[in-house]
């Protein structure tokens, strides 16, 4: 199956999932900020429901990785942002404006532009080493920045911050696991060997913990747009310094590459922020 329709079928698996989850978050009676709530979401039926549907994702996206590049499959899954919206309105009651279908739109159109016009090349499958350490060490400073602004801020901004923060580790999960699926061939010996499947737990666990907390803010929008804005910024970052993948077939191609991923990174910044509606909703 072409890596395109894996990763749509991927980007809509983890939008229905992070809905669920969501609804499964706000039955829970710890508040905001109390990490007992994480104990909690693990008996509600529906987010064991989400939870599933993340790994059906996850299966998905890896199928989508093993075939097609790093930039091109985690542009696509961030449509799940776009998935999500008429998902939440319709599953947790999220009201869905005018400036989220702008958003919805920017989001859509900067990607097939991206990808359609720009023509993204693939690179290497097998990183360097030391240029896994260097970004490993960016990518943990820059989630223990994001979380520890988030445990300062309520309401969209926690749920933003949060929401970066796990993006990134997810961003960082599909990085290692285009490298981890090369590897099921090796056996089983090989995988408990090498250092990937204990960096996809820590990455998924890690990001898990982020983005539940996002989702307890309540606000849908702005935690699914930073936590794709986040994910697709990593990616694309990990793309070029790992992978050694461009972003356009040659130089002449590069500008509107450029311009549609310009364009997706509004449509996520306008659904950043939550409608003047649900601002007035959710401090009542």
């Amino acid at each position: 199956m072409s890596p395109y329709i894996l990763a749509l079928l991927a980007a809509f698996s983890f939008a229905l999932g992070t809905v669920l989850q969501q609804r499964g978050t706000l039955q829970t009676s710890a508040r905001e900020g109390d990490p007992r709530f994480l104990l909690e979401i693990i008996r509600k039926p529906v987010w064991l429901l989400g939870g599933s549907l993340q790994v059906c994702g996850w299966v998905l996206q890896a199928l989508a990785l093993e075939r097609g590049s790093l930039v091109v499959v985690q542009s696509l899954s961030t449509l799940s942002l776009v998935f999500a919206l008429p998902l939440g309105g319709r599953l947790t009651g999220q009201y869905v404006g005018r400036r989220s279908i702008v958003g919805a739109l920017c989001t859509l159109m900067g990607i097939v532009a991206f990808l359609v016009l720009g023509q993204p090349q693939s690179g290497t499958s097998q990183p360097e080493a030391s240029t896994w350490w260097t970004a490993g060490i960016v990518i943990i400073a820059a989630m223990l920045l994001l979380a520890w602004l988030a445990q300062r801020r309520r309401g969209a901004m926690a749920a933003t911050l949060f929401a970066a923060a796990a993006g990134i580790s997810y961003g960082f999960q599909a990085a290692v696991t285009k490298v981890f699926v090369t590897q099921l061939g090796g056996g089983l010996g090989a995988i408990l060997t090498s250092w990937t499947p204990y960096a996809l737990v820590a990455s998924a666990l890690i990001g898990f913990a982020l983005l539940q907390s996002a989702l307890k803010t309540g606000y849908l929008a702005p935690a699914m747009a930073a936590s794709n804005a986040a994910t697709l910024t990593t990616s694309v970052f990990l793309g070029l310094t790992l992978f050694q993948e461009t972003l356009a077939r040659d130089p002449g191609h590069l500008p509107p590459s450029l311009f549609g991923l310009a364009l997706a990174i509004l449509g996520v910044v306008l659904l950043a922020y939550p409608e003047s509606r649900q601002v007035e909703e959710m401090g009542r």
